[in-house]
């Protein structure tokens, strides 16, 4: 399968983008970037980092470096400032690419129409792209998407990040009619990185040891931040659903995003009882096997070794 990943990285963006390259049935056209868990320029060069880490000869685009139309949020207390803070990786050693993110998806989609996006951070890039190039919007096969919450947030009371960083582009994305496929909070906080599964990634080796430093980080603000022992893996869902969607259970549900909320600003309303009369715009994550998605994780990054 054709996909482009669309990230911020962003500690679990990585992890994402390495289960993206690491997996033979995926084919993975280009990683685009956007402003998000920290501004454009970190994200860039963290995509980049991780990549070439482990010698992975992919193309990567810059895109938005500011939301549709809020201000810039970004989330230092979580990644650190360099938006990948906790570990000495080596600096990149290709370049990024001169083509702007969404000038990339737009040729690509005029080139095939199989591809699914799979954004891990704000939608922006996704929504300039179908505002610019409105008649390719029916040549993307899917969007899957982290992002949104049914229950909770975690920016605030009613909020996750990637919604909240740009709800506008996010409202777009979701009334566009493309399929979609959102993997929430309620989903990705079944997902916990432990020690086990810390030590379970030291055990694989030297370049392996750096990511579990990075997991080490990434706990450490979440329980600084959020009290939580262990930390949700929420962005590489996204590519184990299209790897396994057996691993997960679904409903789905019509969603919309509040851009106008005092307290609720950047919300996904999810509805689950049906009472709006609206279609099921998105298929929605509720359930994950947690021992067998890491087990296929593990799995899939020992490929890594080969590259």
């Amino acid at each position: 399968m054709r996909i482009i990943l669309d990230c911020d990285p962003g500690h679990d963006d990585a992890f994402a983008l390495l289960l993206a390259a690491a997996s033979k049935e995926i084919e993975l056209l280009g990683v685009t970037t956007v402003v998000g868990n920290s501004y454009l320029e970190n994200t860039t060069r963290n995509a980049r980092t991780v990549l070439d880490l482990f010698d992975i000869d992919l193309p990567v685009f810059a895109g938005c470096d500011k939301p549709l139309l809020r201000n810039t949020v970004v989330a230092p207390n979580i990644h650190g400032s360099s938006g990948l803070d906790g570990a000495d990786l080596p600096s990149a050693k290709r370049p990024i690419e001169k083509l702007h993110a969404v000038e990339f998806m737009a040729q690509t989609l005029e080139r095939y129409s199989d591809v699914t996006l799979v954004p891990t951070g704000p939608l922006t890039n996704i929504a300039l792209f179908m505002l610019r190039y409105p008649h390719l919007v029916k040549r993307i096969k899917e969007i899957v998407l982290m992002g949104g919450g049914i229950a909770f947030g975690n920016v605030t009371p009613a909020a996750e990040f990637n919604i909240f960083a740009d709800p506008e582009a996010a409202k777009i994305v979701f009334k566009s009619g493309v399929p979609i496929v959102m993997a929430p909070l309620d989903l990705t906080h079944q997902v916990i990185v432990t020690d086990k599964e810390v030590n379970r990634m030291r055990q694989m080796g030297e370049k392996f040891n750096l990511l579990a430093d990075l997991l080490i980080f990434f706990k450490s603000t979440y329980k600084k931040v959020f009290g939580i022992e262990g930390v949700p893996l929420h962005d590489p869902c996204t590519v184990m659903y299209l790897l396994h969607p057996e691993l997960f259970e679904a409903k789905d549900y019509y969603v919309d995003v509040e851009t106008k909320g005092e307290l609720t600003y950047g919300q996904t309303v999810v509805d689950l009882w049906h009472s709006s009369g609206r279609s099921p715009n998105a298929k929605v994550l509720l359930k994950a096997d947690k021992e067998r998605f890491f087990n296929i994780f593990f799995e899939k990054l020992q490929n890594l070794k080969e590259v």
